[in-house]
């Protein structure tokens, strides 16, 4: 499948199917700690970036195998880039609550809130997870990156006004770099507008995977800790840190994982290939979702990969990245 991919481990959300709505990267930011990579050509306007009837017949096919649907937790609308700028963002979202109760989450960078037709599409997910990095206008420039016209006020001003119309579940992701956007000014800054907004939760992020720009470096622990402690001292609702547990219900351990094995090597690889070209993983992380009996086994299995150039690996953080 060219828009289907997993189900692949989620911290956040557990047995996750993502929908990648995009097949080359379509965005309107360009943040120095993006795992996809940089943004080549930056888009602003919303329009039909891929055939949406593809979609649908992908997700046709997938749920209509009940075996394997029984291995998905949720439904994961995401892309290579901002999926609201696709216009059938919509019509996707009705189409799969249609075909299964599952539920459907929605990853976005939150910067097309501000328009009507876009929250109104968007009350069709169960749960909604937008992004707001800064609060700061130089902060903002600094970690998103974002195209010429895209205005701070107005993305939080259609952030808070989602977050009241909204009936699902609004979890807030802010994703912090070292002296890009975690100074003390820019965490009370981003208070100042979160207290307005109505949050089932926050979850606090930082560099983990290669970024874009090498200058993109993770907040330490403890420094994360301090920032949450400050929101949940101030806030109401629950702040998640990416080293902890989050929403129970979604939860799954690893060996939980129940998949029909590939009926051939070449499968394996070719879902394994479509993984990565969504974001780099360690042999652990594709150990988790493909159970092929441990990252030294996926290690063999892609050194013929590595050899002939088809993929690469890289070190982040003492870790190994498949990319």
């Amino acid at each position: 499948m060219k828009y289907i991919f997993g189900p692949v481990i989620s911290r956040r959300l557990g047995r996750s199917l993502g929908i990648d709505l995009f097949s080359g990267k379509t965005c309107n930011l360009n943040c120095i700690y993006c795992e996809v990579g940089t943004t080549a050509a930056p888009v602003c306007q919303r329009a039909a970036y891929t055939p949406t009837q593809a979609i649908v017949e992908e997700l046709n096919a997938f749920c209509a195998d009940s075996r394997r649907l029984e291995t998905v937790d949720v439904l994961t609308v995401t892309a290579k880039g901002e999926p609201t700028l696709h216009r059938g963002l919509g019509e996707i979202l009705r189409h799969v609550k249609r075909l299964t109760d599952k539920p459907v989450a929605v990853l976005t960078n939150g910067t097309t809130l501000m328009h009507q037709d876009v929250r109104q599409e968007l009350t069709a997910a169960d749960i909604v997870i937008p992004s707001l990095d800064s609060a700061r206008f130089e902060s903002f420039l600094k970690i998103d990156r974002p195209m010429a016209g895209l205005d701070l006020q107005e993305i939080i001003y259609g952030l808070t006004l989602f977050s009241h119309e909204y009936l699902g579940k609004l979890w807030l992701e802010i994703l912090l770099v070292q002296d890009s956007n975690d100074s003390q000014q820019d965490i009370e800054a981003l208070f100042s507008v979160i207290k307005l907004m109505r949050l089932d939760r926050i979850q606090l992020n930082t560099v983990v995977r290669p970024p874009a720009e090498h200058f993109a470096r993770p907040v330490n622990a403890g420094r994360l800790r301090e920032i949450a402690d400050f929101f949940q001292k101030k806030l109401t609702v629950p702040v998640d840190l990416p080293f902890a547990s989050t929403d129970q219900s979604f939860q799954v351990q690893p060996g939980d994982l129940k998949i029909t094995s590939p009926t051939s090597s070449d499968k394996v690889l070719d879902e394994i290939l479509q993984m990565l070209q969504r974001r780099p993983c360690t042999a652990t992380d594709i150990n988790r979702t493909f159970q092929l009996g441990g990252p030294d086994k996926v290690e063999q299995l892609l050194e013929p990969l590595v050899n002939s150039g088809v993929l690469q690996r890289q070190e982040h953080k003492n870790e190994c990245y498949y990319q």
